[in-house]
Formats: C-alpha cells, sequence, structure tokens
C-alpha cells in the first residue's frame, strides 16, 4: 500500500509572497500626498523668535541738599528702608526754588521726589505711604493695626507740625553749636517730640520707636541730627535713641556725604 505523500510549498515560492506582505506595511504606514496635505501650516512653522524684553528703568529719586535738607533725608532713608534700588539725582541748593525750600521760603516742598514705574511722587509722607504699599514685607509700618495708625499719628504730626523747631534749629549737620540757646517757641516742639519718643519707647519696648526701625524713624531722624547739631539737652533713654538713629548705617553714609558737601547757604552757616 503506498503512503499518501504530503504537499508542501517550496521556499522559493513562500518568499516573494513575505516581500510582498512587507511592501505592502510600509505603504501603509508611509503617510499619502492628501494626507500630509491635511495637517495644518500652523503646525509645521517653525516658533516665533519672541523679541528681547525692554529694561525697566531703575527708579530715580531727586533730592537736595544732604547738609541742610531734612525732607531730601526723610525721603532717601525711607526708599533705602524698604529695599529699593533706585538712582539718585541731587539737585543744587543754588536753584532758586530748592533754595526757597531750604530757607522755609516755599509753602510747598518738591523734594524728594520719586519716579518709580512711570509715576511721580514728590511728598515725603505720599513717598512712605507708596513704598509700604509696593514693599510691604519692609516693615515701613507696624504690622499690628493699633500700632499702624498711632505710627502715622506721630508721622503726620511731624510732617505738619513743628514749625518754630525747623526755623530756630535749621538742619545744617556739618555745624555744631555747644551750648546753644533754644527759645520758648522751640523749646515746647523739643519738649513735644520727646514726649512722643518716651511713650513709643516704653510701649513698644525699644529700641527703636516701634519696637522694629520703620517709617516713624525716618520721619524723626533729621530731628536726631538737630539736636545733636544744637546740642539739646536729653534724659538717657531719648539720648539712647539719637545715638542708635545716627549709628544706623544709611544715616551714616549720608552724613559722610553731608560733610563733603560745598556749603551753598550762608544764612545757615552763621554763627548763632
Amino acid at each position: 500500500m503506498r503512503a499518501a505523500s504530503s504537499k508542501s510549498t517550496p521556499a522559493s515560492a513562500a518568499a516573494p509572497a513575505s516581500k510582498a506582505l512587507a511592501t505592502k506595511a510600509v505603504k501603509a504606514a508611509a503617510p499619502t500626498k492628501s494626507a500630509a496635505s491635511k495637517v495644518p501650516k500652523a503646525a509645521i512653522r517653525p516658533p516665533a523668535i519672541k523679541p528681547k524684553a525692554t529694561l525697566t528703568p531703575k527708579p530715580t529719586l531727586t533730592v537736595s541738599s544732604k547738609n541742610y535738607s531734612s525732607w531730601s533725608l526723610r525721603g532717601w532713608l525711607l526708599c533705602r528702608m524698604a529695599g529699593l534700588d533706585f538712582v539718585e539725582q541731587q539737585l543744587s541748593a543754588a536753584d532758586p526754588s530748592i533754595r526757597a525750600e531750604l530757607l522755609l521760603q516755599s509753602s510747598s516742598f518738591l523734594v524728594p521726589c520719586l519716579e518709580h514705574e512711570g509715576l511721580r511722587i514728590w511728598d515725603t509722607l505720599a513717598i512712605a505711604e507708596y513704598l509700604h504699599e509696593i514693599a510691604p514685607g519692609a516693615g515701613l509700618l507696624p504690622k499690628d493695626k493699633a500700632a499702624r495708625a498711632h505710627c502715622r499719628s506721630i508721622c503726620g504730626e511731624m510732617h505738619s507740625g513743628f514749625a518754630n523747631l525747623r526755623s530756630a534749629l535749621p538742619m545744617n549737620i556739618k555745624a555744631h553749636h555747644p551750648g546753644f540757646k533754644v527759645w520758648t517757641g522751640a523749646q515746647a516742639d523739643i519738649e513735644r517730640i520727646l514726649a512722643i519718643w518716651r511713650e513709643c519707647l516704653k510701649t513698644y519696648g525699644g529700641p527703636y520707636l516701634f519696637g522694629a526701625i520703620s517709617m516713624a524713624d525716618a520721619m524723626y531722624a533729621p530731628v536726631c541730627s538737630r539736636f545733636t547739631t544744637y546740642d539739646v539737652k536729653l534724659d538717657p533713654a531719648t539720648r539712647a535713641y539719637c545715638r542708635l538713629v545716627l549709628s544706623h548705617p544709611s544715616i551714616k553714609e549720608w552724613t559722610a556725604a553731608a560733610k563733603i558737601e560745598p556749603d551753598e547757604l550762608e544764612e545757615l552757616d552763621v554763627e548763632f
């Protein structure tokens, strides 16, 4: 009995079939022209080149004399305390409007003036409040609501009051008048200022008026300088406070610049 023979496909015949299948698979995977044409043009565009960022100019603080201008010192110190990176521009005391301000012959004080992000702020108390808004973490005002209100009150009193002190004891860092005679009007201003200091130091524990350095210390810093210039008698607590303020690095920097500044106001350099 003859065994049935099984039919087998030769290897040479199977190879073309495999190649044909592989070719079909490649063609199926490759995108056709019609498929490529459907890709949005935006998807194949190169990324847009962003324009270079425009550098924002630094804030500018305009001040006048460092020897004579108490308001310039306040504004400058406030900017330093707020951590503001600013450019300083100094005007000459020979300018008629600046001279009028320094001699208290002007009812409007336009210096110091802060220019920041297109804004101009020229009143010292306005500068202080603006800096508190843009740098609330700098501590220009106390965190506690009651202390903050108190701080604003004594800053406002310094800003709008003490006219006799200003006229009788003008700012003059380079001068020193031991045994200076203080008349009644100015003495009343001095006593009020010392009462403010004592109350704050007692209430908030020092070493500055509200514990940590604040807007109030910037507002009263020129008074510390005046008390030194005119040899005003102080008690131990207020004397220590004055020394602390005048030893602050920023105050020392300002004082050093004031001492090498040319004398430009003979009216304030006379012997009292």
